[in-house]
């Protein structure tokens, strides 16, 4: 299921994991009910917020039900690791992700007071991310098992275009001035995004590799 077992005495073990981590995740994108994982080709986060100035009359944005399909075809580009210690470092592509969610504003944006709600929708070229793990090896079943210790994760994105659509309360001029503001601090607003989004991914991954690493010993994708 897991790929080619890879020897820490090979001087290309990166290599052999990359290949083995791609095949874990060809293999997951069918769904994996022994695992507890579902075939899904979307994230769905609950709830993010941003805030663009100070003040009453600053901006604030909340995003709810936001979710985001192409995930699948996100693979697996690098590896780094350090056995020794049981570190990864995991590089990832995706080519595009969508993005869909329920929006609500208030305050001022351009001069115009831009409170109200409406559907918000982006879309994501060049989806890069980097996810970092440690593990402790312990043994169940006469078997090596790895434990998550810890998961952190960064992402890029290349060209983004989002906007807003269906605005409550509003107008085509607004909802124009909106969408020009969007598009043109599109990577901005993502920079505002980042720290809840970061948080709310490395949560879910985190969820994601310790079923994996419950279920898949660490002896069956890396021998002495």
């Amino acid at each position: 299921m897991f790929g080619e077992r890879c020897s820490r005495q090979d001087p290309e073990v990166d290599e052999c994991l990359l290949r083995s981590f791609n095949s874990l995740v060809e293999y997951l994108k069918g769904g994996a009910p022994q695992l507890g994982i579902e075939e899904s080709d979307s994230i769905v986060i609950d709830e993010l917020s941003i805030a663009l100035g100070g003040g009453p009359d600053g901006y604030r944005a909340t995003f709810k039900d936001i979710h985001a399909s192409g995930v699948n075809n996100m693979t697996i580009t690098n590896v780094r690791s350090d056995l020794d210690t049981h570190q990864f470092q995991l590089t990832l592509y995706g080519p595009h992700i969508s993005a869909r969610a329920r929006y609500r504003s208030s305050g001022v944006l351009l001069l115009v007071r831009a409170s109200g709600g409406g559907d918000y929708w982006g879309e994501y070229d060049g989806v890069k991310a980097k996810v970092y793990f440690r593990g402790t090896p312990y043994t169940r079943n006469k078997r090596t098992y790895l434990k998550l210790q810890q998961l952190k994760l960064d992402f890029s994105v290349r060209d983004i275009q989002m906007g807003v659509e269906n605005l409550q309360n509003s107008n085509a001029v607004l909802q124009a001035a909106l969408n020009l503001f969007i598009n043109t601090n599109a990577q901005e607003l993502l920079k505002e995004m980042k720290p809840e989004l970061r948080r709310d991914l490395a949560a879910k991954m985190s969820h994601f590799l310790e079923r994996i690493l419950d279920q898949i010993p660490y002896d069956d994708w890396v021998k002495d």
